[in-house]
């Protein structure tokens, strides 16, 4: 659990404190759960640092009432690069701060998320239990990985089109591509692909 030290404590280290017992917990801290956290000794300070973060838009009530930190976006130090191929050490050296929301959605309303099953787009770097950000309303270009409705089957593949016709094609040899007989509903264009590794 994170605790601040008394002659440390901003509003900023209050926060970070208080959303990183929420995401651990699932759950707010109670007033004499968030003393210790705080490293204070008397409820009318966690008082004060509440009001202040709600009269900052830090904090939110939830439909029964209760305080619950803002969603905000993370943004991440980025360091410098790292080789993929044979090893060198990697220079903490801070380049820039990025946050991963705006390096990987550029058109947030008109996205989504969905998961990978399967193992026909394992060549496009696309595992079973990937999630895909899907970028809607986008004219697929000739070459783009797409979530389309062929003949009443859901799927992504890759998009292709010779003069005036489409298919789709899978990234693995195993899958044959397919052509739609009746139907093809483009529902967008796969814009990232996100894998957490579980350590």
């Amino acid at each position: 659990m994170m605790r601040i030290m008394e002659k440390k404590r901003t509003l900023k280290s209050v926060e970070a404190a208080i959303a990183g017992y929420f995401r651990e917990n699932r759950r707010m801290p109670t007033y004499v759960e968030m003393m210790s956290l705080l490293g204070v000794r008397s409820k009318s300070v966690v008082h004060f640092w509440i009001k202040k973060m709600l009269n900052e838009g830090l904090l939110e009530k939830d439909g029964g009432g209760f305080f619950k930190p803002v969603r905000r976006r993370q943004a991440l130090p980025l360091l410098g690069d790292v080789a993929a191929g044979f090893p060198s050490p990697a220079e903490e050296e801070l380049r820039d701060v990025i946050s991963l929301d705006d390096y990987l959605i550029t058109r947030p309303s008109a996205s989504f998320l969905l998961k990978a099953a399967g193992d026909s787009m394992t060549g496009a770097g696309i595992m079973d239990g990937d999630l895909l950000i899907v970028e809607k309303g986008r004219e697929p270009r000739n070459g783009d990985i797409v979530i389309a409705q062929v003949d009443g089957e859901w799927t992504v593949k890759y998009f292709r089109k010779h003069g005036k016709k489409i298919f789709l094609e899978a990234a693995n040899r195993k899958y044959p591509a397919i052509s739609p007989q009746s139907e093809l509903r483009l529902e967008g264009v796969v814009a990232a692909v996100i894998r957490k590794y579980h350590l």
